[in-house]
């Protein structure tokens, strides 16, 4: 009888840790959806037209669209040919924010993407595959009367792909070209108040530099930035995760160390799960606030590689260590046909993301899709992703089929036990279940939820009531993470109970030194546990 107390003890006390993080993890589904704005803002802005008179008397490179200072605009380019400016004597002028308003450390970084405005005439055509170049510099400033400082400057060339609708004859003139947007700029902080784009686009006709573009008539940008709000939500999500991750760490290491046996290989890959998440977690992103780190997209990029990297190779030896017919276990060089494909697709991509990211740290202009070998090489490396990631999420399915198609048969042998064992072993499976479909449902609300915030408009509306879905899909899937990690350590930490001679001789028919807890593949002082020697036996029958 004492067992089969301990052992529904047990089952409602799982029941009570499940509910309580599911409400935590609805809670970090509302705390982006209710009180978090929409995670980032794009604001579209329009260059100016100025007329670079430095080689004459101007005091400054740098030419301002507007305020203190601004620099002589052009209103159009037959004002220009009107007036003999040359192309080479234009520049296209952004000042970044709009007038009367700051940037802020709390944006994190800023994105833009370029589109031209190019209009059709007979006598200046736009070639196919055209190629434009941009002699392109990017300056700050923190006070209005301050001198512009430079950040980057760059000759970037961009490959034009546009369409005309309709037929190019001498009525068509004036229409514009529909081309797609190109990829402009990309910096890891906003540690500045002000930013000044300048844009010029030279000319040379013997060496063929932006010739045959169409005639341009504007240049228009759209800044994409991360909203504060969101950000300081953001902030206070990993402020709270960390510790919370760090004590159930300590503890979950503190109970493995107790034991008198060591460590097995799923208690080792639960810690480093642990590790990877606490990484992520360390809300080092504080420190953006005060400097100007523009390598922080980059250190998160790789922090986040680093968690799903050992999040997918926990999931294969989490499955492995429970296929109870297998013989080669507990050692991670069994795993190194499934771990091994991992390690070398998270080093491809974090190669992939240092072609990209790493070399803006020095050129924020640089973009890898601005050539052909490029272009081809990001999108191979985006497709094998997905389908890499789908093949994965079907395997892992049917690893699932195979580890409860194996608990079932080996749950023949138990009606020939005693009940309170009978009840023992059962509340094991039991748990092992519910922990394996809750792998099963995370792994699948994260895709659900990336394909619905791809596909939504960004909020729902209730009533009176506006669910940001975006930062909902943000907050919620990274708390349900943590609280994934939470519950595996709180639920596969080994047990320190121990049953008294006559329970261990009587009813349980446990040995006195064994230990009640999840897994059934940790080896104790005694030997391996019941259920593990169950499923030897029968694997080798």
């Amino acid at each position: 009888m004492a067992g089969a107390i301990i052992e529904n003890m047990s089952t409602k006390k799982l029941c009570i840790v499940g509910g309580i993080l599911l409400v935590f993890q609805v809670i970090a589904f509302l705390v982006g959806g209710l009180i978090a704005p929409s995670p980032t803002t794009a604001v579209p802005y329009t260059s100016v037209k100025c007329i670079d008179v430095r080689k004459n008397h101007h005091k400054t490179k740098w030419l301002i669209p507007w305020g203190h200072n601004h620099c002589e605009k052009l209103k159009d380019f037959d004002e220009a040919v009107s007036r003999q400016i040359e192309a080479n004597d234009i520049v296209f002028s952004v000042h970044v924010p709009l007038p009367n308003k700051e940037m802020s450390p709390w944006f994190q970084f800023m994105l833009f993407i370029m589109q031209l405005d190019i209009a059709f005439k007979m006598d200046n055509d736009l070639k196919e595959n055209a190629e434009i170049t941009l002699d392109v510099s990017l300056a700050y400033r923190d006070d209005v009367f301050d001198d512009w400082e430079e950040i980057a400057h760059a000759i970037e060339i961009r490959k034009l792909k546009c369409t005309f609708g309709s037929p190019k004859t001498l009525e068509s003139e004036g229409r514009h070209y529909d081309c797609d947007f190109l990829p402009f700029m990309e910096i890891g902080s906003v540690a500045h108040k002000y930013y000044l784009i300048n844009i010029r686009l030279p000319v040379n006709e013997r060496k063929g530099i932006n010739v045959g573009i169409g005639e341009i008539k504007d240049i228009r940008l759209v800044g994409i930035h991360q909203n504060g709000g969101f950000t300081k939500v953001w902030f206070a999500m990993k402020t709270f995760l960390t510790p919370s991750i760090l004590i159930i760490m300590v503890w979950y290491w503190r109970r493995i160390t107790l034991m008198t046996r060591a460590p097995v290989l799923l208690e080792k890959v639960i810690f480093a799960l642990g590790i990877s998440m606490t990484f992520i977690n360390i809300p080092v992103e504080w420190f953006s606030i005060g400097f100007d780190w523009t390598w922080m997209l980059l250190f998160g990029d790789i922090r986040q590689g680093i968690f799903y990297a050992m999040l997918l190779s926990f999931w294969i030896i989490f499955c492995g260590e429970h296929m109870m017919d297998q013989n080669e276990r507990n050692r991670l060089s069994g795993y190194w046909k499934q771990v091994g494909p991992i390690a070398v697709g998270s080093f491809c991509l974090f190669i992939f993301d240092m072609c990209e990211r790493g070399v803006q740290l020095k050129n924020p202009f640089y973009s890898i899709w601005t050539t052909e070998v490029g272009t081809e090489l990001a999108m191979a490396f985006i497709i094998v992703a997905g389908i890499c990631l789908c093949l994965y999420f079907l395997f892992l399915c049917f690893m699932v089929f195979q580890v409860f198609r194996n608990i079932s048969g080996k749950q023949s042998r138990l009606p020939a036990m005693s009940k309170a064992r009978r009840l023992h072993y059962e509340g094991l499976i039991f748990r092992f279940k519910f922990l394996m479909l809750i792998t099963l449902a995370c792994a699948a609300m994260t895709v659900i939820f990336f394909i619905v915030s791809q596909v939504t408009e960004g909020h729902w509306k209730w009533g009176d009531i506006t669910i940001q879905v975006n930062s909902a899909f943000f907050t919620g899937i990274y708390g349900m993470w943590n609280l994934y990690v939470f519950a595996l350590m709180f639920l596969y930490a080994p047990s320190h109970k121990n049953y008294g001679e006559d329970q261990s001789n009587g009813d349980l028919g446990v040995n006195s030194g064994e230990e009640l807890q999840l897994t059934t593949t940790i080896t104790h002082v005694d030997g391996p546990t019941e259920v593990y020697k169950l499923a030897r036996k029968e694997g080798q029958d």
